[in-house]
């Protein structure tokens, strides 16, 4: 497997658990902060760092991990083979993005990314109307700040309790589906991206695997809904889902309800003496059809039972329709028009 040995950079075998996993990141993250690297080595320090927290939060997610040891990098930039995105979702927003290095930092050492910078750098900021940070007063700083996460836990709360009934409004998207797929039914794939407060309030972004069974005879028009997969913001609950199924046109077959329409071509002289045609059925089958009637204009052979399955009852087929476009010929000569006039018993001039 090409690109970044994920595995290589955290110094584990690749049937690492996720105990050992963390105790890895954890002794190399504190190793290469840029923070514990002199000035000459920050810029080395910095791209390792990053690198070792790009390779935790890909081998401690089991979805991103198995992605990896499967398609390797790539993998995670493409997503895996045969599947789908919901058309209406711009593909880039279900590919990997790798996590903040500081917020994985904060999550494994305590405080908020903010607060973890706060404290690093010993800044003060009441220029920008901020509080200043006072690095002689430690233990008042961090009393602090878990006051403050606990006043904003607090503020969530009651927010959430103001706006319980609050649903923010359904997403709907195309679900494109052959004439085949709702001819035989089959099982649909759709990776989603969505986004969900992780433990500090703050936004990431999640992907899930919906499994959608597509059934045979399912119109245009006919709605799938996943309650409650949408972002999920503090307060409100997360809209609905809706995948919305759209037939995709069929180079041979036209949909008429839950009847089959078939144009077929022939030749004048085969409408007036007869043809036989073959025809391959949406599930594979090769039917010959034979004509013995003379073909007049609008003249239609009607196959029963040959048609789309009934949604509500899969075994009731609908029609297959055959209408005929007689091609005429563009002109006659003056000895065939002769032996047409004598087959079909008019008088020649």
């Amino acid at each position: 497997m090409g690109g970044v040995d994920y595995y290589n950079i955290l110094k584990v075998n690749r049937s690492a658990s996720d105990e050992a996993l963390k105790k890895a990141y954890r002794k190399l993250a504190m190793q290469w902060h840029p923070d514990k690297n002199s000035a000459v080595n920050k810029k080395e320090a910095e791209t390792k760092f990053k690198q070792i927290s790009e390779a935790y939060d890909v081998l401690s997610d089991a979805h991103k991990r198995k992605i990896y040891d499967q398609y390797g990098e790539e993998g995670l930039q493409y997503g895996e083979e045969g599947l789908q995105f919901a058309e209406g979702y711009n593909p880039a927003s279900f590919r990997y993005n790798p996590r903040d290095a500081d917020d994985i930092f904060a999550e494994f050492f305590g405080g908020s990314r903010a607060d973890d910078r706060a404290g690093r750098y010993n800044h003060a900021a009441s220029a920008a109307g901020r509080s200043q940070v006072n690095s002689n007063n430690s233990n008042n700083h961090s009393h602090n700040r878990n006051h403050k996460n606990y006043n904003n836990i607090s503020s969530n709360n009651n927010n959430n309790v103001i706006n319980k009934n609050k649903k923010a409004e359904a997403i709907e998207s195309k679900l494109v589906c052959s004439l085949e797929d709702l001819y035989k039914g089959c099982r649909k794939k759709m990776r989603i991206s969505r986004l969900v407060p992780d433990e500090f309030g703050k936004p990431k972004s999640v992907e899930e695997i919906l499994k959608i069974d597509i059934k045979p005879g399912w119109k245009r028009g006919t709605k799938i809904t996943f309650p409650e997969k949408g972002n999920q913001e503090p307060g409100i609950i997360p809209a609905d889902l809706i995948f919305v199924v759209d037939e995709k046109p069929h180079a041979i077959f036209k949909r008429d309800g839950n009847d089959l329409v078939v144009n077929q071509k022939i030749s004048l002289l085969e409408a007036l003496t007869g043809v036989s045609f073959n025809l391959t059925t949406l599930d594979g089958r090769n039917l010959t059809f034979p004509v013995t009637d003379i073909v007049k204009p609008g003249y239609e052979m009607v196959i029963p039972n040959e048609g789309m399955p009934f949604s509500k009852e899969p075994s009731k087929r609908g029609n297959l329709i055959i209408k005929f476009d007689v091609i005429y010929p563009s002109r006659l000569s003056s000895e065939q028009k002769s032996d047409l006039r004598r087959a079909l018993g008019g008088s020649e001039s």
